[in-house]
């Protein structure tokens, strides 16, 4: 049963018929209209006239993060559905000749558009060149530097903010992070009195597990305050100062090598495709003789395009990000020097990640707001709750390429390393 008011004078059904009519989601007004089913999995409430003039503003998925963020439209039930249903109906939503009259509707409702609603405080614009070390500081200060124990709320003790490694959906958010952290040390080679560089280090998780584990001396680098002080605190707890050193530096300004191992999780993202070369050239120079480079990061399929400028990503959530296709950073990596020995696709572990970070916010939602406020935890949803789609339906990949500095032809990797032997801990049909 389809429930719907007068379409052509209700706010719900004028935005009903602007998202293409019957759309599997309830849609309520704040002038008391609703279009959609009779018990909908979800309902998008638009709240306020800056609702429509954020979305008639700027059409399309900016102005509906907007309204989003700045709480004009709420989601009440099922986030993914309603991602699911919109996602489709925004594409084109106002370009289609059928949208006209319901644009026009919308726009006599919301008083016409000449009150332009400020962008939320969330959204962020950077100044200065594009990837250099202080513009490239002040994007991760703005993704990064927000309590430690926000962070804690959706990732869990274990404080990973990368793709885990699941050997069954049921194994638990934990453990899959620690087998990721496994997996990575075994394809590094790890064996003790190692010295280990992990670039991009957060929390410093990684570090810490390869030197509990595997008895290797790490360095961890990140460039945001907030992480640098917390993996202190973190490593000094663990009892591991002694074999594990926390830097806020940038990549480039790592100068104490050689080192025998080099893990880059999560970090990859922030680099650019102008600093590709700098990039692994730096990793090049940092490696010992036939010394091995993890290079764990989100990637492209090959033919899609990268991160829009004024996308929801680039104005709220990663500023300045960009994403390659794993192609591209294969042929990076060779042509720093490099032998590349092993590429790992794990674009549905990230899924199943990305569904355990939402489970875990919305479990504790109050918390979150009065940690980072309303605005960021609404940021925060809506982002995990979009890449985990992302991810299931193949618009975005993740990739752990394992390269190492080969020496007059001898790479030292054995000829079956014992990850390849093992099984791959891939969870099929999601």
């Amino acid at each position: 049963m389809v429930i719907r008011n007068d379409t052509t004078r209700d706010l719900a059904g004028a935005a009903a018929s602007l998202l293409g009519g019957d759309l599997p989601l309830g849609i309520r007004g704040y002038d008391g209209s609703y279009a959609g089913p009779a018990a909908p999995p979800v309902t998008v409430v638009i709240r306020s006239r800056d609702a429509i003039r954020r979305i008639l503003s700027a059409p399309g998925e900016l102005g509906m993060a907007r309204a989003f963020v700045a709480g004009d439209i709420a989601v009440d039930g099922d986030i993914y559905a309603a991602l699911d249903a919109l996602r489709d109906g925004l594409d084109d939503a106002f370009s289609h000749p059928r949208s006209w009259g319901a644009l026009a509707r919308l726009a006599r409702g919301a008083g016409g558009l000449r009150h332009r609603p400020v962008p939320p405080p969330e959204e962020v614009r950077l100044h200065g060149r594009r990837h250099s070390t202080s513009r490239d500081a002040a994007a991760i200060a703005h993704h990064y530097d927000v309590s430690g124990d926000f962070y804690r709320l959706f990732l869990g003790p274990t404080m990973t903010y990368s793709c885990a490694v699941w050997d069954d959906p049921s194994a638990g958010l934990d453990a899959a992070q620690e087998a990721k952290y496994d997996l990575i040390c075994r394809k590094l080679g790890l064996v003790g009195g190692m010295r280990l560089l992990d670039v991009g280090c957060g929390w410093g998780g990684m570090a810490m597990h390869a030197a509990r584990h595997f008895g290797v001396r790490a360095v961890g680098v990140t460039l945001s305050r907030e992480q640098a002080e917390r993996a202190r605190q973190r490593v000094e707890e663990a009892g591991l100062a002694d074999r594990v050193e926390i830097r806020q530096a940038d990549y480039r300004e790592v100068d104490d090598g050689p080192y025998e191992a080099i893990s880059s999780i999560g970090m990859f993202e922030h680099v650019g495709e102008a600093q590709l070369g700098t990039y692994f050239s730096r990793m090049y120079g940092l490696l010992a003789p036939q010394g091995r480079l993890l290079n764990h990061g989100i990637s492209r399929p090959a033919g899609r395009g990268g991160i829009p400028r004024n996308s929801f990503l680039q104005r709220y959530v990663f500023p300045d990000g960009e994403l390659e296709e794993i192609g591209t950073v294969v042929s990076a990596i060779q042509h720093a020097g490099l032998e590349v020995r092993h590429v790992e696709n794990l674009r549905e572990h990230y899924a199943l990640t990305l569904r355990a970070w939402v489970r875990n916010l919305e479990a504790s939602y109050a918390e979150a707001e009065r940690l980072a406020g309303e605005g960021r935890a609404r940021v925060w949803r809506l982002y995990l709750a979009a890449s985990a789609i992302g991810f299931e339906k193949g618009e975005i990949e993740v990739h752990q390429t394992l390269a190492v500095r080969a020496t007059a032809g001898t790479s030292g990797v054995p000829l079956r390393p014992a990850w390849e032997r093992e099984p791959a801990p891939l969870h099929v049909g999601l």
